[in-house]
């Protein structure tokens, strides 16, 4: 790792110096397996490995799926159901891809919450944090054109609302929503546009995935603490870390196993738990569902888009200052949008100078709230437009802007944050040493 003093690869026989001065893979590898990790990361520092095998799983899952698959309007929907009932093991690859769609979007979210909580978004890891967000959009949006093909009920109409939504930017919707559907609606053309890119997509996940770790290999990782390694010698850099491998590789492939037996159960006992039963129903563009619902990853912003309708008087303020240009439909694109962006602006909306949480006690407050606030936007999102629902998912909605553009600044501000160990070393030992009865990594208890 650039900036941390550590033992690096030394080609021994004459082979391995012959490779090395070529092609150096071997003194990369070690380099990475080898990497200086701070030694009190905690369990929820397992999400990476878990988002690695799970883009792994889908590129597997999904090659061998094409093969079967014809992204065709005619034959779309039965060529599905060919994967289900006559590819050997046909039912149990889809099962398995549609629901590591699930698994993957639980891990980001769990990573995602994790780095806002400890800060991992901070100096100098903003790159590396703007990284992870672009690899966020393009899972929504290889996420989003998987889940039309199978083309479904709930497939075509989703694709309907959704790429409806380009149609609303002033001037150019029209256009931009005609280039996206190969037409002027939903259909064989759009299937085969998002089947292209569906199938493209993951490589370049995977090659921002590279870019990513590349990114948090360059700045280090970050930890419960948000306190840095020392740098100043090797012997200093050994006392607040350990070796990626075993200590790091043996917990995170535990925590995986966990993972994978509870998700493998729900694979093989409730499969269509988190599906929804329109899609198992051929599209029809002359019947409409009555209540079109996308899956549960995206909820939170399609409860957000909804919020924002012609009733709000910020809505109805800002169509009348930009002359209707900025109307109810493109305010609830923008809102939309923007609450991603928001969290993408973390690092710099955030003026705190600790960088965890821990520390931080008003902070907890309020991250916590935002992690309910979240639940609460993905729960209100299925429900339907009408009632109490949308001043639920408007109030949910305020708060979610409210957090990044207000509350994190004026945190950084008016906090006064508890006292923080001097090194990673101290918190290891607070926390895990045998004296003060933690387990360690490097001993057992006594």
């Amino acid at each position: 790792m650039a900036g941390i003093p550590h033992d690096h690869y030394e080609p021994k026989s004459g082979f391995e110096r012959w490779l090395h001065r070529r092609l150096p893979v071997a003194g990369i590898m070690y380099d990475t397996l080898m990497i200086p990790t701070p030694k009190n990361l905690n369990w929820m520092w397992i999400w990476g490995i878990v988002l690695v095998f799970c883009l792994a799983l889908q590129i597997i899952t999904g090659i061998v799926l094409v093969m079967h698959y014809t992204p065709h309007v005619d034959m779309a929907f039965a060529s599905v159901e060919h994967i289900m009932r006559n590819v050997n093991g046909g039912y149990m690859l889809r099962y398995i891809h549609m629901n590591g769609a699930s698994l993957f979007f639980v891990a980001v979210y769990l990573h995602i919450f994790r780095s806002l909580y400890y800060g991992s978004y901070k100096a100098p890891r903003e790159v590396t944090w703007i990284i992870g967000m672009l690899i966020y959009i393009l899972m929504m949006a290889t996420a989003f054109m998987g889940y039309v093909l199978p083309w479904g009920q709930m497939s075509f109409w989703g694709a309907t609302v959704i790429t409806g939504l380009f149609g609303a930017v002033p001037g150019v919707g029209e256009t931009l929503q005609a280039w996206l559907l190969g037409g002027p609606a939903v259909g064989n053309a759009t299937l085969n546009r998002f089947f292209s890119l569906h199938y493209l997509l993951p490589f370049i996940i995977a090659g921002l995935v590279i870019v990513h770790i590349w990114a948090f290999h360059s700045t280090g990782n970050n930890n419960p603490t948000g306190i840095e390694v020392r740098r100043t010698s090797k012997e200093e850099a050994a006392k607040d870390t350990l070796p990626f491998w075993p200590y790091f590789v043996m917990k995170d492939l535990f925590a995986l196993a966990l993972i994978l037996a509870i998700f493998f159960a729900i694979v093989g006992f409730m499969p269509n738990y988190l599906g929804h039963p329109d899609n198992y129903i051929e599209a029809n563009a002359l019947a409409t569902p009555a209540h079109i619902v996308p899956e549960w990853y995206f909820l939170p912003f399609y409860a957000i888009l909804r919020a924002f309708d012609a009733e709000v008087w910020l809505v109805q303020l800002v169509d009348f200052v930009t002359f209707g240009i900025v109307d109810a439909k493109f305010f609830g694109v923008l809102a939309m949008f923007g609450a991603i962006v928001v969290m993408a602006l973390a690092p710099w909306l955030d003026t705190s100078r600790v960088r965890s949480g821990r520390y931080r006690p008003q902070f907890k407050w309020w991250f916590w709230l935002l992690a309910a606030d979240f639940m609460i936007l993905m729960w209100v999102g299925a429900m339907p437009a009408e009632g109490i629902y949308p001043y639920i998912a408007l109030a949910a909605s305020a708060y979610w802007f409210a957090y990044f553009l207000v509350i994190l600044p004026l945190l950084g501000v008016i906090e006064k944050p508890d006292p923080m160990p001097a090194t990673i070393e101290e918190d290891y030992n607070e926390h895990y040493s045998p004296n003060t009865g933690g387990t360690s990594l490097t001993q057992p208890a006594e």
